[in-house]
């Protein structure tokens, strides 16, 4: 019974999407009217339109009444007296509705005691990542007597601005106590006459610095200092620290943060080993008048990742380039104030060879009243000055009408809507095997719901046994865009996907499986906008279980008990923004889930498409982690949104002979990619625990250790 009503709706939905075909061809037999005849349509047509926008217009005007009126109530009721009294307690509910909110985000009291397991353990690992972490004399000496192959000087940019005396000083004296001394501080001084004391306290340090290398160096003094004769903002001193400069690489350093003492030895290391032309690593925010170890947040990065960095300024501190990257531009552009870091590490990052992430962390971000760490507000003009430097990159890139919005993660944290190039045709191919109900609603919810029409279904039938389901394949084919090609012998998912792909007509083929359900319009697009770059492997969506919690937000290496690959954020409420708002910004990812993976037809083919050894598990993995070798990124969209019902047509690998099977092929999968798994998933930080999906921290094992940074 049940089966038959599935059917049924099936059938009305293909009425409907006929219908919508037959008012397309009723539009093209037009091409065969008389001048005549097409004149008085066009005319008819134009004049409905006309009446349209009419009514539109009038529904506009009453729209804007509206408003006004209600803004006028608004302004009335916020000058009452009542409104002013009761700001303490409207503040106080919208306190507790924020915490009940926040508390939402972890969907259970599971999550909750979830989440607060990882903040214990986080709490823990602050200890190894503050002044914990900083050198022993021993291990200082070592570091400063190292001789590296390569000379290099870092012109390490600090523009001032009315800095209070004690984060000065902090700041000066973090740079030197670097234990790599290839360096030069260059101070651009914009503080007013109020603040004098600014430059005495440079000029003090400026002496210090004298006495120190007198004995052992030719060198006169690294701290150079200009009294500027106005403030030029940040862009403007920021400039000229750099006009100051003379070093081969430059960094970027904030007048009240601190460094770690490490931190341009371990750059140095980057430089002589890998030839990094960029360089970043991990940082964390601090209260502002405590010492580093009383921090706030932590944040820990992902190696270089393009896409991350057009949504959201991942990398911020503490950059380091070659001089030469800059190749006569400016470093700052003051057009961009508030955000014009994130346009400079756009554009050099788009212009580097060699970007590299020291997953360390050894920047230590102030946080305090006014400071853009405390509070976005504090700067709200960065908000618009980051959109227009992602677009200022995009435009560079060669993208045109995209369109870039905030998302509810953060005002800065941002979604990209690309153009979609022409309108090419997607192939969606499912591999079935009985199950029609779950069929059905799979076809019936992208029929239904999608909004982009350029597609075919290639359902792949494989050794199914029960009448209903080829009485529905019967019943689907009526449809034209749905076709059914046979695949016979025993279940190899990788075959069977190889086979449909083989079959597809499209120019992108998109994997679904049976057990999927459609939940955003415009899910194709989505995933196209990526799949038609040409640097772009797969793409993949943002899929839920049935009560509404994560699926798969992206896949790991090396995640998870068989040390293969995991999903990130799984059983994460569909609320919870993720990892520092990793859930709201489309991202480059090791690999995406062939539950849901579009990719261009030729790079499929030209990879070799599924890996046809790997019969069920691990074949998506392998594939996305090929067009990784290849060049290409991989990107996971949270945009694209699925219901997946896992397994629930095959049943999960879980004990008997799936979990055999499941082993024999993950053991496959270790040994083909074991050198890849020992350097660690690229988009994961090392610092992150491998036995949880949920970014939790990892405790060292020798937390006294501080040698070897």
């Amino acid at each position: 019974m049940r089966v038959c009503l599935w059917m049924l709706q099936y059938a009305q939905c293909i009425s409907v999407k006929e219908a919508f075909r037959n008012r397309e061809r009723d539009t093209m037999d037009r091409k065969g009217m008389t001048e005549t005849e097409a004149l008085r349509f066009y005319k008819e047509a134009y004049l409905r339109e006309k009446s349209r926008g009419r009514a539109l217009t009038k529904k506009l005007s009453e729209a804007e009444q509206h408003r006004a009126q209600t803004e006028g109530k608004l302004e009335r009721i916020k000058g009452s007296l009542l409104w002013r009294v009761s700001k303490p307690l409207r503040m106080l509910f919208h306190k507790m509705a924020r915490v009940k909110e926040r508390l939402g985000y972890y969907g259970s009291l599971k999550g909750i005691a979830r989440k607060l397991n990882a903040k214990m353990i986080e709490r823990q690992a602050r200890a190894q990542h503050g002044t914990a972490s900083f050198p022993e004399i021993e291990e200082a000496a070592r570091q400063r007597l190292h001789k590296f192959d390569r000379e290099v000087k870092f012109s390490i940019l600090m523009p001032l601005y009315n800095t209070p005396e004690k984060f000065l000083r902090q700041a000066i004296e973090s740079v030197m106590d670097q234990t790599y001394e290839g360096w030069e501080l260059c101070l651009a001084d914009g503080s007013d006459e109020e603040h004098a004391y600014v430059e005495q306290v440079c000029r003090e340090y400026m002496e210090k610095d004298k006495q120190y290398l007198r004995p052992s160096s030719s060198l006169y003094c690294r701290i150079l200092y200009k009294k500027l004769e106005k403030n030029e903002g940040i862009s403007g001193n920021t400039n000229a620290c750099l006009s100051m400069s003379s070093g081969n690489y430059i960094a970027l350093f904030d007048h009240d943060d601190v460094l770690h003492p490490c931190v341009l030895y371990e750059y140095m290391k980057v430089i002589c080993e890998k030839g990094a032309d960029y360089i970043y690593c991990d940082e964390a925010t601090f209260k502002g008048n405590g010492s580093v170890d009383d921090m706030i947040t932590l944040h820990f990065k992902p190696d270089y990742a393009p896409d991350n960095l057009r949504a959201n300024n991942y990398i911020c501190h503490f950059s380091a380039f070659a001089r030469r990257l800059l190749d006569g531009t400016e470093l700052f552009r003051s057009e961009f104030d508030g955000s014009q870091d994130h346009d400079m590490i756009l554009r050099l990052t788009a212009r580097a060879k060699c970007v590299v992430h020291v997953p360390k962390l050894m920047y230590y971000w102030r946080s305090h009243a006014g400071s853009v760490a405390s509070d976005i507000s504090a700067k709200s003009y960065a908000i618009d000055a980051a959109k227009g430097a992602v677009a200022a990159h995009l435009t560079a890139q060669g993208f045109k009408h995209f369109e870039i919005t905030s998302t509810k993660a953060f005002e800065t944290i941002f979604q990209i809507k690309y153009e979609i190039l022409g309108n090419p045709k997607v192939s969606i191919v499912i591999a079935n095997k009985d199950h029609p109900e779950d069929l059905i609603r799979c076809i019936s919810s992208i029929l239904e719901r999608s909004t982009y029409d350029n597609y075919e279904i290639v359902v792949v039938e494989n050794n199914s046994v029960s009448e209903e389901i080829f009485a529905c394949y019967k019943k689907m084919q009526e449809n034209p865009a749905i076709r059914v090609v046979t695949y016979e012998g025993e279940f190899n998912y990788s075959k069977i996907n190889n086979l449909g792909v083989s079959e597809a007509a499209g120019e992108y083929v998109l994997l679904l499986n049976n057990d999927t359900s459609v939940i955003t319009p415009d899910w194709i697009e989505e995933l196209l906008m990526y799949a038609q770059r040409k640097d772009v492997g797969a793409v993949g969506a943002k899929l839920y279980y049935e009560d509404r919690t994560i699926q798969h937000a992206g896949v790991v290496l090396g995640l998870g008990a068989h040390r293969t690959a995991g999903h990130s954020h799984y059983r994460v409420d569909h609320r919870n923004l993720g990892y520092m708002g990793r859930l709201c910004y489309a991202q480059n990812v090791m690999a995406v889930t062939g539950a849901c993976l579009m990719m261009r037809k030729s790079l499929y083919q030209e990879l070799g498409g599924l890996d046809e050894t790997l019969a069920v598990a691990l074949n998506d993995v392998d594939l996305c982690v090929r067009a990784w070798k290849a060049g290409r990124v991989n990107v996971f969209t949270p945009f694209a949104e699925l219901y997946h019902y896992e397994s629930a047509s095959r049943g999960a690998d879980l004990s008997g002979a799936n979990a055999e099977r499941y082993e024999k092929e993950a053991a496959l999968f270790r040994e083909r990619w074991k050198d890849l798994l020992a350097q660690g998933d690229p988009y994961y930080n090392p610092n992150f625990s491998l036995d949880r999906s949920d970014f939790a921290l990892k405790i060292s094992e020798n937390k006294t250790d501080k040698t070897e940074m």
